[in-house]
């Protein structure tokens, strides 16, 4: 048994060679899934105190000795792209727009050849007056994050006063021509579980996409309960009460969320259930976080350390065939339903979504 199996602590460290890996250049693994998308953590710090996160009083924050640099990180989006056949970028936090210098990376990034594809998700605190920077530096998607359209509520679940602030955020990004836009919403049992037809209606109104997302084991407080989840079951039945919804025929591929057509469409909405509906079959990504992790999946209790090789002066190739490696062993699932599961000892503001 693997020690994921065994519940015992994550490790780190280089990913053993397996002599049975296909000489393949990809970020391939033992299942047959392709890794072509790259989430990369830029810090673990943000600006809300979302309940379903972290603590009202946040959490100790990442030391920025431990965080790679922007020549580091620029490197490690370099291999991906180049050498790895990664050909979609998405920046994660914690909250991205901390991050000193963003446009600079996200410039960098979109000056590679084959050109990736990139995108940002954020909880669009800031973004009004940096919209029009990021799609000039090559941002083309946006996600946001936002549970609720009534100020009092956004104030009890990320215990800060800004709805304004993420509304503002989004009239912005869609004045400076980034498309799509999804909205990314977790509803939470007896807080705002009672918005979803409203919250589909702001959407299509604005022109927006929303997506909503089954909350998951990855909160710092670790008081995740499956019994208090709104699934994605719940979330069908609640928008059916005010729309009419049907499979979108488009196909999937490797995409998190199940998509509808609203009302015949051309309109959409995501439901993204993670828990409920486990997608890890055609999962095609791979993980950075801000001090240089490899994560193969979400839930993963193993890292594999990229900072110490870049630090320790390996060339690119070493580096590369080290996340190769990493990825070759990924399991089959995140196993949420096992009796054995463990959470993550890192928290999602510290992994990136």
């Amino acid at each position: 048994m693997t020690a994921t199996e065994l519940g015992l602590p994550a490790v780190r460290g280089a990913a053993p060679r397996d002599p049975a890996r296909p000489a393949d250049p990809r970020l391939v693994d033992s299942f047959g899934r392709v890794a072509t998308d790259l989430r990369i953590s830029l810090t673990d710090r943000c600006n809300l105190r979302c309940s379903y996160c972290m603590p009202a009083e946040g959490l100790d924050w990442m030391p920025r000795a431990e965080q790679l640099t922007d020549d580091e990180l620029i490197r490690l989006i370099t291999i991906a792209v180049r050498d790895l056949g990664v050909h979609e970028l998405r920046f994660t936090g914690g909250e991205p727009l901390l991050r000193r210098g963003l446009e600079h990376l996200i410039a960098a990034a979109a000056a590679l050849e084959p050109r990736p594809d990139i995108s940002l998700t954020t909880n669009g605190i800031g973004l009004a007056r940096r919209a029009e920077a990021l799609a000039a530096a090559g941002v083309n998607r946006l996600n946001v994050s936002m549970d609720t359209l009534r100020p009092d509520r956004f104030a009890t679940i990320t215990r800060r006063d800004r709805l304004a602030d993420v509304l503002d955020g989004l009239a912005a990004a869609r004045a400076a021509g980034l498309d799509p836009i999804k909205i990314n919403t977790v509803l939470l049992r007896n807080v705002n579980d009672d918005e979803a037809v409203p919250l589909l209606r702001f959407a299509l109104e604005h022109g927006y996409e929303l997506r909503f997302i089954e909350q998951m084991p990855l909160d710092a407080q670790h008081g995740w309960e499956r019994s208090e989840m709104v699934t994605a079951g719940e979330v069908m039945e609640r928008l059916r009460e005010g729309f009419t919804l049907t499979p979108d025929p488009a196909e999937r591929g490797g995409a998190p969320a199940e998509r509808w057509l609203v009302d015949g469409g051309p309109a959409r909405v995501g439901v993204i259930a993670s828990v409920t509906r486990p997608f890890c079959g055609a999962c095609d990504r791979t993980r950075l976080t801000a001090d240089g992790q490899i994560r193969s999946c979400l839930f993963a209790r193993t890292e594999t350390d990229l900072r110490a090789l870049l630090r320790g002066g390996a060339a690119d190739a070493e580096i590369a065939e080290t996340w190769r490696h990493a990825m070759w062993g990924k399991l089959a699932g995140h196993g949420i339903d096992d009796p054995d599961f463990l959470q993550p000892d890192r928290p999602m503001s510290a992994i990136g979504g």
